[in-house]
């Protein structure tokens, strides 16, 4: 077995040179003195690393210390079990890194040179104004506290110093403190302990009874509890009240998390649940595009609800998407269409497996909305979401049998079904009723006769889409978008085919924002979402590369 000297550090030369370390090569080097003499006291025979053993990297003429001083590392010395040569060499079969340097973005940055120091300067300059005007100490320990957590501090050094020993100051010493609050009180104990402030435990007793135990309201207190939390872990030995308040809010907080409905939480999970990204490997796994789209067309934030449903939409759209364009032969695509129109488990006995998976997950997952707003508005939408899906489904089925019969419709015909294959009105009859409560009879016969807004935005949704991956989809084996049914119907070329696309855009435009003025039984945040989808297609379709969908 190989004898290992763990690294050790020889001196040469003169006393005062620097520490040298040494791997040895075959032979004992006459010079210098002091490392030959180490040397003798282990095996006559050592081996040649392999990083020496190369001859671009073999020591020529005499060994002297010059030459030593350019050899790495540490001493390693080796008792040689097998003739000189024959040494085996381990190896950790480490894989190649996945990475190349590109991916390292701090050596290149674009947020270079004046513009962008000059607005960094600025933005920092207004973070010292807050921190220097907040009126109540706890803005400046939020303060303090966000630009920790978001790795700013060290931009604030002096500020944070200057703050923390000034709140320290007239909150301990001079004993000025008037705010009992259990978040309050927890988020400058820690902050104050962090940065070197030996606050006393002794500040939580305030929110213990007589008996010593930390008092039973708090556990409604979720805020504070978790801050008493974090607290808690900057205790020193033979701090008890901290020990305490670290197994109350443990015990209390892992309650909650028992007893919280987890829907919010299992909802992130559902498409892994669903596994359609895993047993479908002919279709797209774009959960994370599907999710920005749906920032685009609404990103406010007492909307995030309507956000993770429109996520779930897409993520099946995109799916039953590659189902038709992709996999099915038509004689399966006309059993699926009849499935969806049909909505009835028990035709989907006669559809192929991969079938069954998609019918199943969308079937559960439509449901399970339409119970969602039924519950919480009273109203029954099953059978508007029932119509969108099966009218998606007529739409993608005709253009799987323009592809199959080698069809190449007018631009007419194209438009007449795409605004619908596009899946907008899918995306936005979904939408409208996550945002609309309550929900009137006149708006809801609008959605099922697809009022003009849906038309057209999911027109634009359609155009935009046609212009930036008709030529990607070409290859594919796709069917003639809109660009090439023109060049075919009017003899033009892809430039100007491509030019009255763009002209048909605008002018929808127009009726869009006419619309806004003309319509009193349609929300205004629903007519928003509809014009940001139309903003949103102009956005990711801009460069055939960018496009997501």
């Amino acid at each position: 077995m190989p004898f290992d000297m763990g690294g050790t550090d020889f001196k040469f030369g003169k006393a005062n040179q620097s520490i040298y370390k040494y791997r040895p090569v075959v032979g004992i080097p006459r010079s210098p003195k002091h490392l030959a003499m180490a040397l003798t006291h282990f095996a006559s025979s050592f081996y040649t690393p392999p990083a020496l053993a190369s001859p671009r990297r073999a020591l020529v003429g005499p060994v002297s210390s010059k030459n030593y001083r350019s050899l790495p590392t540490k001493v390693r010395c080796m008792v040689a079990t097998e003739p000189a040569g024959q040494i085996v060499w381990r190896s950790a079969n480490y894989q190649t890194s996945i990475w190349e340097y590109d991916f390292v973005q701090s050596l290149t940055s674009k947020y270079k040179g004046e513009p962008y120091t000059a607005r960094s300067e600025k933005l920092k300059a207004n973070i010292r104004m807050m921190l220097a005007n907040a009126s109540k100490s706890l803005d400046q320990l939020e303060l303090i506290d966000a630009l920790q957590r978001l790795g700013l501090s060290y931009h604030f050094v002096d500020e944070i110093k200057s703050t923390l020993k000034s709140l320290f100051y007239k909150n301990h010493i001079e004993n000025t403190k008037t705010v009992h609050d259990l978040y309050a009180t927890a988020l400058e104990f820690r902050l104050l302990r962090q940065h070197g402030y030996k606050v006393p435990q002794e500040v939580f007793n305030q929110f213990k009874d007589e008996q010593g135990n930390f008092r039973t309201w708090l556990h409604d207190d979720l805020k504070g509890m978790l801050f008493l939390y974090e607290a808690s872990y900057f205790l020193v030995e033979g701090e008890s009240i901290l020990e305490d308040a670290r197994d109350f809010t443990t015990k209390n907080l892992e309650k909650y998390v028992e007893k919280c409905n987890p829907s919010e939480y299992l909802s992130k999970m559902w498409w892994k649940r669903t596994g359609l990204g895993e047993k479908l490997d002919f279709a797209r796994d774009r959960p994370v595009e599907n999710f920005l789209w749906t920032v685009g067309i609404i990103f406010e934030p007492q909307f995030g609800n309507c956000r993770r449903m429109l996520t779930k939409v897409n993520s099946l759209i995109t799916t039953i998407d590659d189902v038709y364009d992709v996999y099915g032969t038509l004689d399966e695509l006309e059993l699926f269409t009849d499935a969806i129109v049909r909505w009835d488990l028990n035709f989907m006995d006669r559809l192929p497996d991969y079938m069954k998976l998609c019918f199943f997950a969308l079937y559960n997952s439509v449901n399970e909305m339409a119970y969602d707003i039924l519950k919480n508005q009273g109203i029954d939408i099953l059978p508007y979401f029932k119509k969108v899906w099966a009218d998606l489904c007529k739409s993608y089925l005709l253009e799987a049998k323009w592809y199959f019969g080698g069809y190449t419709p007018t631009l007419q015909e194209y438009m007449d079904n795409a605004w619908i294959s596009i899946a907008a009105p899918v995306i936005l009859v979904h939408a409208y009723f996550y945002v609309s409560n309550p929900t009137t009879e006149e708006a809801s016969q609008f959605m099922e006769e697809y009022a003009d807004i849906i038309r057209w935005s999911s027109m634009i949704l359609r155009l935009a889409d046609d212009l930036g991956t008709s030529t990607d989809e070409l290859k594919r084996g796709d069917i003639s978008k809109s660009i090439q049914c023109y060049m075919h119907e009017a003899a033009a070329s892809e430039e100007k085919a491509s030019d009255h696309i763009r002209n048909l855009i605008g002018n929808t435009w127009k009726k869009i924002n006419d619309y806004q003025f003309i319509n009193p039984h349609i929300s205004q945040t629903f007519i928003g979402i509809a014009i940001n989808l139309a903003r949103m297609a102009q956005c990711m379709y801009q460069y055939s590369y960018n496009a997501l969908l």
